[in-house]
């Protein structure tokens, strides 16, 4: 059964169609920003770690050298 609308009702369920797309395009912009964020997040993280075991191992290496010299030394 096909049912027959009035233009009105035809021009109102169109516009209520193009604010529905709008909507569901915003949420998915949302969603896709809110993804680069957490992917920038998380490699942010994975850089900081790596960053900072560099600093402990020249640390560690550094007092290595340090109390094998002092050793060498007395």
């Amino acid at each position: 059964m096909t049912e027959t609308h009035s233009k009105s009702r035809q021009q109102a369920e169109i516009a209520f169609g193009h604010t529905q797309s709008q909507f569901f395009a915003r949420g998915h912009a949302v969603e896709e920003m809110e993804s680069i964020v957490r992917t920038r997040e998380e490699k942010t993280l994975r850089l900081r770690e790596a960053r900072l075991a560099k600093e402990a191992q020249i640390i560690a290496t550094a007092s290595t050298n340090l109390i094998a010299k002092r050793a060498r030394k007395t």
